[in-house]
């Protein structure tokens, strides 16, 4: 591609509001332009960048076995209604109602309906298993749109459906598609890592995510670096201490607290380690009153306390709510001692394994130090694994202790089991002419985030840092004097065309830019590879080579430039 037939829009600077290192890049880079709230236009440069992820995502699913079908992006709000998610999906769905008012939803996704075609095409054991899968734009209402493609309401997305007539064809599939989103990241030429996680809104049952690493990630993982246990942060199992409890050495007793709210400044106070605090959170659940207690460096994972029984709907207390349950008590100061019958404690492992420790005492300004389980106050009611893992906990696998890493969410895989085929009806005949209810699995991939999380990974001051499978361009010809030297201009567009007759992706920019303009231009788009031709290496018959990530240039023979790249690119 010529740049003077190609629309390169770059600009100095980035709009204020955005946050991330890859929204600030990619506007000024031209890739997008905004047109509203989380709403984006992909520009000539951003859609070459989308594309190739597309492509490889198209090509490793097909490799796969899977299908690839389009469904339409507008739903009817009765195949939602079946499976009980029209009502709780939240307001992130985008709901419409048409000239006849009936009502229908643009699709955040699409579980509901591809059901419907499985109900409706497949009728015998024979036609299974089956994978299909799209390559759609998605809509989600998100409550505050940010970070750019990061975190947009309109999307592109990869989702694959298959269909099994067993649990044991649905784990053969899973484990290819999982095989298949490595491949798929690998060839992109990304860091990444697959995480066991929860399976969220969308239920079943076995869920793994693939993060590219980032430390702008939202995401918390932890791994083993021993092993290859790795889980999402909201997952990862807090084990409880190997070593029993200590017995008590100290008697309880109170002290003022007059200030002191928090654990660390309770800590701090007494001049005591955190892990000595204990922390207690108040919630309801059912209208009855509990509390969580957590050792002061540790914090909650409402994942994990949401799936302890009768918790699923649980909520933070009020400051109401706390005095009325715990003596008139404000928060900052309560703690598990002394409590009614109408609490119910749960104490997470590592507390239920802690002596003379220090907690609120139920009382305003003061805390209580010294406090042992069994001795002044009764063993919890329930002990459960309900807070994140930390650096340096013990792994669940037992190989190692556990380190934490940030990511980005860029691909999720569940094992639906018959979640939705047994709402809709989704059966066939076995082979002994037995209606059974189909097992199912689902596989997103966001198309569009990724190049995001590509540029959150690969930058530098100078701009983005592609991978060469994702640039715009492998290769950029910067000719310096294009437009003054006949020398110039022919060598540039002999290489150019030799490029492009070798299958290389190259990008000439016969603009006649200066040759700084040039340069921050390539470096800012990220094209992996520059060739700076001009007259006085042409002179010597040399060009210089720089690729993107090195700070050094080199001088390379003309006749073998094509030949060195066709290298580098491999």
């Amino acid at each position: 591609m010529r740049a003077s037939q190609f629309f390169i829009a770059t600009q100095k600077e980035a709009p204020q509001e955005a946050e991330l290192a890859s929204h600030r890049l990619m506007l000024r880079a031209g890739f997008i332009k905004r047109l509203g709230s989380g709403l984006y236009t992909w520009m000539p440069l951003g859609l070459r960048v989308l594309r190739k992820v597309e492509a490889v995502v198209r090509d490793e699913m097909n490799k796969a076995g899977a299908l690839e079908l389009l469904m339409p992006a507008v739903q009817p709000k009765e195949l939602w209604e079946e499976t009980g998610r029209w009502g709780v999906f939240g307001p992130q769905m985008l709901k419409i109602t048409d000239r006849h008012e009936r009502e229908f939803c643009f699709g955040p996704t699409h579980e509901e309906v591809i059901t419907d075609i499985a109900r409706r095409e497949i009728k015998s054991y024979k036609q299974l298993p089956i994978n299909f899968y799209q390559v759609q734009t998605k809509f989600r209402d998100e409550i505050r749109p940010r970070f750019g493609v990061m975190r947009a309401r309109e999307f592109m997305m990869k989702d694959a459906y298959s269909f099994h007539v067993n649990l044991a064809s649905l784990e053969h599939t899973y484990e290819r598609m999982y095989q298949a989103y490595s491949n798929v990241f690998t060839r992109l030429g990304l860091e990444f890592r697959a995480v066991r996680a929860d399976t969220g809104a969308i239920g079943g049952d076995g869920s793994h995510e693939f993060h590219v690493l980032a430390d702008s990630g939202e995401d918390g993982l932890a791994y083993c670096p021993n092993s290859d246990y790795a889980a999402n942060v909201e997952l990862a199992e807090a084990l409880a201490p190997i070593k029993p409890r200590a017995a008590a050495s100290e008697e309880m007793k109170l002290v003022e607290t007059p200030k002191q709210t928090t654990c660390e400044a309770v800590a701090e106070l007494l001049a005591v380690s955190l892990q000595r605090t204990v922390k207690s959170i108040a919630l309801m659940a059912n209208d009855k009153f509990y509390l969580l207690l957590l050792r002061g460096d540790h914090s909650l994972n409402e994942i994990k306390v949401g799936k302890l029984n009768g918790l699923a709907d649980f909520r933070f207390a009020t400051a109401e709510e706390v005095r009325a349950n715990l003596n008139d008590c404000p928060p900052g100061f309560i703690g598990p001692v002394k409590v009614g019958e109408n609490v119910t404690v749960i104490a997470d492992r590592t507390v239920a394994a802690m002596s003379d420790f220090i907690c609120g005492a139920n009382q305003p300004k003061l805390h209580l130090s010294g406090v042992n389980f069994g001795r002044d106050l009764p063993e919890p009611s329930l002990v459960e694994d309900i807070r994140n893992v930390i650096d340096g906990d013990v792994s669940p696998d037992g190989k190692g202790v556990l380190a934490l890493c940030r990511g980005i969410e860029v691909g999720h895989i569940f094992q639906l089991r018959t979640k939705y085929a047994q709402a809709m009806n989704a059966t066939y005949l076995d082979e002994q002419g037995q209606t059974q209810v189909m097992e199912m699995g689902c596989y997103g991939i966001g198309v569009s985030r990724i190049v995001g999380a590509a540029i959150e990974q690969g930058n530098d001051e100078r701009g983005i840092v592609f991978p060469t499978s994702l640039a715009p361009f492998q290769v950029a010809i910067t000719p310096i004097g294009m437009d003054k030297s006949e020398a110039v201009k022919e060598a540039a567009t002999t290489l150019y065309n030799h490029l492009l007759q070798a299958g290389v992706d190259v990008l000439l920019d016969d603009r006649g830019e200066r040759p700084g303009v040039m340069f921050a231009e390539m470096e800012l788009i990220g094209i992996p590879h520059r060739i700076v031709i001009g007259d006085r290496g042409l002179k010597d018959g040399m060009v210089e080579y720089q690729a993107r990530k090195s700070r050094e240039a080199q001088s390379i023979h003309l006749d073998g430039i094509v030949e060195f790249l066709k290298n580098e690119l491999v």
